[in-house]
């Protein structure tokens, strides 16, 4: 009888235990918004809303949507606009939404050996950096930052190589902190730079160009894919962060004064 009794017992723990089991939504997302910080604002209040325990991988935009065509996570939230339409068209994403935007710059040493600051137009940037052979530290890592520059290079006409090219094959903050110690040029996004200015000697040399605008959405991972996914939490998430919260969250985010993404869901 006191068996039993014992068995019982553990039985109802285990059954206890499991009901209070820790609900956990997997997201895939760029470097940059790990790296700026902005997750730190936004997923602790997401958490503590719904009881949910965000885990993050934080990749290049490529490998964060190969992580999701494997059924590994559940949301993303990356910034290449030409992968991710190709993604959610070959079914593996739905309900993809606009979230936030910032830019790209053109970063460099304060001697700028390379001429870039009188540049007209980033085409010219680049020409002016590839002409003089100065050192660039690319990302080489399929993430959406490096194939913003691989289209703006093909957009110029060239074919950056030789030893003046780097390619990392690294997150936007070691590449950052490799040109720095380089005195190199490096393309980034302004959020991760700005996370990250008062560590560095690196300029904003050229900005402003439209072809250096940075959308980033938010995608679900299509639950008929992967039965298993979370996609209830993954809704939860997009409607967090394109609702009012959400994007109040991402405009109050600064450093030094200034917003490092700017609020762009539709209403």
């Amino acid at each position: 009888m006191k068996k039993i009794k014992y068995l019982l017992g553990v039985l109802i723990f285990v059954v206890a235990f499991e009901g209070y089991a820790e609900t956990v939504l997997r997201m895939s997302t760029t470097t940059s918004t790990e790296n700026s910080g902005l997750l730190k604002v936004l997923n602790p209040a997401f958490e503590k809303r719904y009881g949910v325990r965000i885990e993050v991988l934080a990749v290049g935009t490529g490998k964060a949507l190969k992580l999701a065509e494997n059924g590994d996570v559940d949301v993303l939230l990356v910034h290449a606009p030409d992968a991710e339409a190709a993604f959610v068209a070959a079914g593996y994403g739905v309900n993809r939404k606009r979230v936030m935007f910032n830019d790209f710059v053109l970063l460099g040493p304060n001697n700028d050996n390379a001429g870039v600051k009188s540049a007209q137009t980033v085409n010219e940037a680049l020409q002016k950096i590839s002409k003089a052979k100065a050192l660039f530290i690319s990302r080489g890592d399929d993430s959406g930052t490096h194939q913003k520059e691989l289209a703006l290079w093909q957009q110029t006409g060239l074919k950056p190589q030789g030893e003046w090219y780097i390619s990392a094959g690294q997150g936007m903050g070691a590449v950052l902190t490799m040109a720095d110690e380089k005195q190199a040029y490096a393309l980034s996004d302004r959020g991760t730079y700005l996370a990250m200015q008062a560590k560095l000697q690196l300029n904003v040399l050229y900005e402003g160009d439209e072809a250096l605008m940075n959308p980033y959405h938010v995608i679900a991972v299509n639950p008929q894919r992967f039965p298993n996914l979370n996609y209830e939490s993954a809704m939860r998430y997009i409607e967090f962060l394109t609702g009012e919260e959400g994007q109040a969250l991402i405009a109050g985010y600064k450093i030094q004064g200034q917003a490092l993404f700017h609020p762009d869901a539709e209403r």
